[in-house]
């Protein structure tokens, strides 16, 4: 089970119960390996713990119009909100499992990733329900979902899990199977599983879906290059920690972006959630926290939080970094 990283950490941090807007201690603060990434984050940068005492929480999305973060928590199938004026409160239950689809329901069957699509309407990443959605109403707290995609050559998809969307309305998104994870046996439950593979998906806004990629063991972060030229996935697998980039003008072809084999030796955490900064470089939650990664691939600087974390993402005016982890939710200013 140690590939498991990702899942495995949930056991050791699943009691957390830090203090919310409590500064850095002395197992949170940045490591500065490239002078280039000066002007994004600073060795000095600010980090606060803004949320605790969740189970898996992921997903973070910022809200422009309501000033707001929102972020899931797979293992509670809840979406939160959270802003500097009132603070922590639920927005949305459920969030990835409505009884859709035949699904273990005591797993981790929340909604994982979230973006705002061309259109407006917030997308999910739903593990329970095995499927990409839409919300389409949201009244008092309770949603109603539309279904995006939902099935691969006729069989249920295993847990949709990250998800980024183009200029153009596709969206691409990741498949591994944490959905059918059994949180209080420690194991896999693979009784509704109908995929032999983990997949990365193109889904077209003409309704067409393409088979990027099977040969990745546990995909999970999905993230666009900001020109769209490429496309980049996270392996959380431990024997193959890897991001791996894909050519989306040329067939989708595929090379080895980032290796963190020698990282992992060192640190705890696998690679998980990944966004792209608008300077170009990669922000990547993996082994020791969290990566800034150049465009070339180069490891510019770290962000530890004394283990492992599960997701970022970035503020409207990028002036702070939101990162889930296995029961807390932080942000660090950026310059």
């Amino acid at each position: 089970m140690k590939k498991f990283t990702y899942l495995m950490l949930l056991i050791f941090i699943i009691g957390c119960n830090t203090n919310v807007n409590k500064e850095k201690n002395n197992d949170f603060f940045v490591e500065i390996f490239s002078d280039s990434d000066q002007k994004i984050v600073h060795v000095d940068s600010k980090i606060e713990i803004i949320a605790d005492s969740l189970i898996v929480a992921e997903g973070p999305l910022w809200n422009k119009d309501m000033n707001s973060l929102l972020f899931t928590d797979v293992g509670a199938n809840k979406i939160y909100k959270w802003n500097l004026e009132s603070g922590l409160s639920d927005y949305m239950v459920p969030s990835g499992y409505t009884g859709y689809a035949p699904s273990f329901e005591t797993g981790l069957i929340g909604a994982n990733g979230l973006i705002y699509g061309n259109d407006g309407n917030l997308y999910l990443c739903q593990h329970g329900d095995r499927r990409v959605a839409k919300l389409i109403n949201l009244e008092d707290g309770v949603p109603e979902f539309e279904t995006v995609v939902d099935k691969y050559d006729g069989k249920v998809f295993n847990s949709p899990n990250d998800i980024v969307m183009d200029n153009n309305g596709d969206i691409y998104f990741t498949d591994p199977p944490y959905g059918f994870f059994n949180p209080q046996e420690g194991k896999f439950n693979n009784e509704f599983k109908e995929l032999d593979f983990s997949g990365v998906y193109k889904f077209s806004n003409s309704g067409e879906l393409t088979l990027i990629s099977s040969d990745l063991s546990l995909p999970n972060g999905i993230v666009l290059s900001n020109d769209e030229k490429y496309l980049f996935v996270n392996n959380s697998d431990d024997n193959n920690p890897v991001i791996t980039r894909y050519d989306v003008g040329d067939n989708f072809s595929s090379e080895l972006f980032f290796d963190g084999t020698e990282l992992l030796k060192d640190y705890g955490g696998g690679f998980d959630g990944l966004k792209v900064h608008s300077s170009g470089n990669i922000f990547s939650t993996g082994p020791g926290g969290v990566l800034v990664i150049s465009p070339d691939g180069e490891l510019i600087s770290r962000i530890n939080f004394g283990g492992g974390v599960t997701n970022c993402n970035f503020d409207a005016d990028e002036q702070f970094l939101y990162v889930t982890g296995f029961g807390f939710v932080a942000r660090v200013s950026l310059n």
